[in-house]
């Protein structure tokens, strides 16, 4: 075991180390390598019975670990969504590891409470959202998602189902659309509404939730007797980040007073521009708001802004209070454990408050108008090309699109194709994309996202893709 004199020594080592990584992570292949259980079978069956140096074992991090790592820290992935770091995360992060801090109530460590608070408060300006809402982080949207359906069950119960159990409660209904995120439906059968009670609403020509069809479907819940309890709207779906209407179909949770949750994981981000702000009209018929700035805010994950309009409805929801947590400070302050699922929580906040003070307001603008205006320009460029398509119209960081060569006219045999074509490149390790089916039709998905992309990446890999396509027909 190393002295604090030897940890400084590796401290030091360890950030030059990740200072080489960040200068040379684009040079790596992006995607791993390795076949299944390749590192498995490196790693010994049994853990040792003696000490080994930090040496060694930073050795066998290299030689195993490294070579089985998807890098999502690279320019060139482009894959699924942005899980972003930076550097002033990653030193922030450093830190939090450092405290060891649990930060479950105000008194276990105030500096984290206050400040988890303040930088909620920033994010809500930040991003216009109401000002009288309140916010706390979470550690994923699905989590938060979870949160607010139970929540929704909860106030429409007058909080009895936590006293007497869901039995005795007639079929409750959740409205969501195909493109909604799997997180829902995990947490409607979590939260026992079952999963025949989520109901998927139509989508339009652009995959947004129709808000008509919405309210066909509340009316005919009502008149067979079911208890419509929430609404899921998106703000950029996993699949072509859609934008569901969320004017109208705040409008009509209101009408029906039906709990409307808002969905913003990945395009939450967006909002602190003030172009993109038609995105949440009609916000204040809304009831909860999520958005991850550990996807697109460059904040090392885990860290989920979870904002609610009736903050004690959701502390009422989650409040628990054995003796051993009673503290005096109660009632004065936030005490976050009572405003989610986990009692454990870490100081999240931290790495927030250096990631926006070290980039700024205006800085954190600059990257994301850059990250969609790379998306646009490369939607131009395939627009270009009479053997690609585009399979929407992209409103943000992400461009779908699909090899269509006029040889190859069917949908199954375009399919297979493309299907060909994104696994040749992503075995390349030059770049990394994932894929999706937009009406049924195979689509590649490339996010323009990653912290420190610039044109030259984009470019790059969309020479690769034209080159590798001309190649495989």
């Amino acid at each position: 075991m190393i002295t604090v004199e030897e940890f400084r020594q590796y401290g030091h080592s360890f950030v030059d180390w990740m200072a080489d990584y960040f200068k040379e992570v684009e040079c790596l292949p992006v995607k791993s390598q390795v076949r299944p259980g390749e590192i498995f079978r490196q790693i010994p069956e049994l853990p040792p019975a003696d000490s080994e140096t930090i040496d060694q074992i930073m050795q066998d991090f290299q030689q195993i670990i490294l070579p089985g790592m998807t890098h999502w820290q690279s320019p060139n992935f482009f894959a699924y969504f942005p899980a972003n770091s930076s550097y002033p995360s990653v030193l922030a992060e450093m830190l939090t590891a450092a405290l060891g801090a649990q930060c479950m109530v105000w008194d276990t460590s105030p500096a984290a409470a206050e400040l988890e608070e303040k930088m909620m408060n920033w994010l809500r300006q930040m991003t216009g959202l109401p000002g009288n809402w309140s916010g706390v982080i979470q550690d994923t949207a699905s989590s938060a998602t979870l949160v607010a359906i139970l929540s929704a069950r909860e106030k429409y119960s007058d909080f009895l189902i936590n006293e007497t159990g869901i039995h005795h409660h007639k079929s409750f209904r959740v409205y969501c659309t195909s493109e909604t995120h799997s997180s829902l439906e995990k947490a409607v059968k979590i939260a026992g509404l079952g999963k025949k009670n989520l109901i998927r609403v139509e989508v339009d020509q652009q995959l947004r939730m129709r808000p008509e069809d919405l309210e066909q479907a509340i009316e005919n819940d009502l008149k067979n007797r079911k208890a419509p309890l929430a609404v899921v709207a998106t703000l950029g779906t996993t699949s072509s980040t859609a934008v569901d209407p969320l004017e109208p179909i705040a409008r009509i949770c209101r009408k029906y007073d039906i709990w409307l949750h808002i969905d913003a994981a990945l395009a939450g981000t967006a909002l602190v521009l003030p172009e993109y702000r038609w995105m949440i009209r009609g916000i204040e018929n809304a009831d909860s708001f999520v958005f991850n700035p550990h996807k697109w805010m460059f904040t090392n994950f885990d860290c989920s802004a979870y904002f609610v309009k009736d903050r004690e409805a959701l502390i009422r929801t989650f409040e628990i209070l054995p003796e051993y947590l009673k503290t005096k400070s109660r009632g004065m302050v936030n005490d976050y454990r009572d405003w989610g699922i986990a009692l454990g929580r870490r100081f999240r906040a931290l790495k927030l408050w250096f990631v926006i003070r070290n980039f700024g307001v205006q800085g954190i603008q600059d990257r994301v108008r850059l990250h969609i205006t790379l998306a646009r320009k490369l939607a131009d460029e395939i627009r270009k090309q009479s053997d690609f398509e585009l399979m929407n119209e992209p409103q943000l960081n992400s461009v779908c699109f699909r090899y269509r060569p006029a040889r190859v006219a069917q949908d199954r045999e375009l399919d297979a194709l493309n299907e060909k074509l994104l696994s040749i490149l992503n075995a390349s390790g030059k770049v990394f994309l994932s894929h999706t089916r937009l009406n049924g039709k195979y689509t590649i998905r490339m996010v323009t996202s990653q912290t420190y992309v610039q044109d030259k990446h984009v470019m790059m890999a969309w020479d690769l893709i034209r080159r590798t396509a001309s190649e495989i027909t």
